[in-house]
């Protein structure tokens, strides 16, 4: 029998949260990235609940029906942390096996690498765990020469006001140009052409995806007309500050077992900033057991390829969650 997945309000760290939950059992937390929702775990909450587990998949700060705190220091990454430690306890729990995707992942990283004591094992997804850089990531990137990348857009007003036009446009677009069924030259680019914006000059009507129905869509739609994109977007404006934050982290490494899955046609590890983090990713966690690549997979992997990441995931916790 299916179970059913449940959703209700708790109070974290300050801040009101929503969660979605599914299933009892060892706690499996899932925290997802930008500009996504709780629903993007819609898959894995089922799978995860059927299998033994407490599935969990809140909105993040900021996100859906969760707080957004005005103050855009309020979404460091030690706000993030804080919230995932938060939550386990709220739930009635001592520990969780943590999951990040997309923005989630640095989340998930932190949490292990910050607390053990909590997350006796992680799952990156997308976004492979980076060692601490020399100096901040803006600045890195404007020596590099690569001012036109989207993280310098996304410190703008003019990128909520790009996103806030159309939000189930927005959205539409966005898991359309980061998917792996979308044509090679339609596909996401992480520099941003400012006359274009974000989205591109065109406002052609965006394609279906076959992992994507219109049901579907208008679950991110209806959320983001209530929300906006401002809370989203303050995780990008804490980029420096969260380098600052984690220097007594320089040189830390993470322990406990990792796995890293991603779609092999993900624009985050196909560009060459994230290949090298891919690379160096047994450097930053030296308990890594596999990375998992899914063929014809793009950015939204867990959305696009959920049998193939759910399988992972049920089998990964079922080795660290006893």
């Amino acid at each position: 029998m299916t179970a059913d997945v449940t959703h209700r309000q708790v109070p974290v760290n300050g801040i009101e949260m929503h969660v979605a939950e599914c299933g009892d059992g060892p706690l499996v937390l899932m925290c997802h990235g930008w500009p996504e929702l709780w629903y993007s775990w819609r898959h894995q909450l089922r799978a995860l609940g059927a299998a033994g587990f407490r599935a969990v998949a809140p909105d993040m700060r900021g996100f859906g029906r969760t707080s957004a705190p005005e103050d855009v220091a309020a979404y460091s990454i030690f706000h993030n942390v804080g919230d995932m430690v938060a939550l386990v306890a709220a739930l009635g729990k001592k520990r969780a096996l943590i999951v990040g995707h997309d923005w989630g992942a640095p989340v998930a990283w932190h949490c292990a690498l910050m607390r053990p004591d909590v997350f006796p094992a992680v799952v990156g997804m997308s976004v492979p765990h980076r060692r601490r850089g020399p100096r901040p990531p803006l600045e890195t990137l404007r020596r590099g020469g690569k001012s036109d990348y989207y993280y310098f857009y996304f410190q703008e007003p003019a990128a909520e006001a790009e996103f806030s036009r159309d939000p189930r446009y927005t959205i539409a677009r966005i898991l359309y140009i980061g998917a792996g069924d979308t044509a090679r030259e339609d596909r996401m680019s992480l520099y941003v052409d400012r006359a274009q914006g974000f989205l591109g000059g065109s406002r052609t009507q965006v394609p279906e995806l076959p992992w994507l129905s219109e049901a579907d869509l208008d679950v991110f739609a209806e959320a983001y007309r209530g929300s906006g994109f401002r809370g989203g977007l303050n995780w990008y404006r804490n980029i420096d500050r969260n380098w600052e934050l984690a220097a007594p982290l320089d040189g830390a490494t993470i322990a406990q077992p990792a796995l890293f899955i991603a779609g092999n046609l993900d624009a985050i590890i196909t560009g060459s900033l994230g290949r090298y983090a891919l690379e160096e990713l047994e450097n930053v966690a030296p308990n890594l057991e596999g990375k998992i690549l899914i063929e014809g997979a793009g950015h939204w992997v867990q959305q696009e390829r959920p049998d193939e990441v759910n399988a992972a995931l049920i089998s990964f916790a079922r080795e660290h969650l006893a």
